[in-house]
């Protein structure tokens, strides 16, 4: 029998921590769990990233709550996997009126999004307490194709799909008056880079996008809110680091024809003495080498993951 997925046994809590970064600005973290950000504007809050379930979403909520009684007016995807978008009913209470997406997130909700629920949950059951009360897939009423601004009264906050990474929609909440970029998984820090979707080719101008920004705070995907322009510009680096040790593994292993099993080998000689240490590396290694090396194959638009393809990609990697 092969082993179970290292998420799988990841069962211990995590210590969350809600920190004010601006005058508008919040970051909601949790020890490389993923992230969400809050925006309290003039008249009314934006959610970056909705939590797991509408369960989950209720502690991210009080905390809100414990600084503003403003309506939550938006709810902001970064991109379409679950464990960032099955929380969004909860917010409906809260005063929501629009599931901002871009483009590219509606069309990966269309092509794999109930694929991708089943997927996640059965691979990491830790991130979907109260899964129950998830009411189905969650989808965006509102679509944008590159930009849109929005105004919390005089605050501007802008949300954009500046290229693809970690998905092919990705989707950043930029706050261009302070200076504060939420990133969603385009930037991690202390904690690996789920590939598994990605486009690992387009991923580091995408980041050099994000850094023409000049971002002085940035709430990376999972890992503590970067809180100077020195610690953004390392959680850049380090994310650009990962993805390109990453392909440039996954394409010696393609030019080597190595299968599989032999490729995670040649990528773990690369990343482990610079990664192995970080939060839910493990987890995502298999998942990342299976992308790069159908990426480094030809592959362009990711393949869907399915929980059986999970299980069958996960037995022929172990020993």
């Amino acid at each position: 029998m092969s082993k179970a997925f290292a998420s799988q046994a990841d069962l211990e809590a995590k210590q969350i921590t809600f920190t004010q970064l601006s005058e508008n600005a919040y970051a909601y973290t949790a020890e490389g769990d993923p992230n969400s950000g809050v925006i309290i504007g003039d008249d009314g809050v934006i959610i970056i990233d909705t939590t797991a379930t509408p369960a989950m979403a209720q502690d991210l909520i009080a905390r809100i709550r414990s600084v503003t009684d403003k309506p939550i007016k938006y709810v902001v995807l970064s991109h379409y996997h679950a464990v960032r978008v099955l929380g969004a009913s909860a917010y409906f209470a809260e005063g929501a009126q629009q599931i901002i997406a871009s483009r590219g997130t509606y069309e990966m909700i269309v092509e794999r999004g109930e694929a991708d629920m089943k997927s996640e949950i059965e691979r990491f059951p830790r991130l979907f307490a109260g899964v129950e009360t998830v009411p189905g897939l969650t989808w965006p009423t509102l679509v944008f194709e590159k930009e849109i601004t929005l105004f919390l009264g005089k605050l501007e906050v802008r949300i954009a799909h500046l290229g693809s990474g970690h998905t092919k929609g990705d989707t950043v909440v930029w706050l261009p008056s302070q200076k504060v970029l939420f990133s969603g998984d385009l930037v991690e820090y202390d904690a690996a880079c789920y590939c598994g979707d990605a486009q690992l080719a387009d991923w580091p101008a995408t980041l050099d996008a994000l850094a023409a920004l000049q971002p002085e705070k940035l709430v990376p995907g999972r890992g503590p809110a970067l809180t100077t322009p020195e610690e953004v510009g390392r959680g850049i680096a380090y994310t650009k680091d990962f993805v390109t040790t990453l392909f440039q593994a996954g394409k010696e292993a393609v030019d080597e024809k190595l299968d599989l099993k032999a490729a995670m080998a040649h990528t773990r000689r690369a990343m482990d003495p610079k990664f192995g240490q970080v939060f839910i590396y493990e987890h995502c290694l298999p998942f990342d080498v299976s992308r790069a090396y159908d990426e480094a194959s030809g592959i362009r638009h990711p393949r869907i993951w399915t929980a059986q393809r999970d299980k069958d990609m996960w037995a022929a990697l172990q020993d």
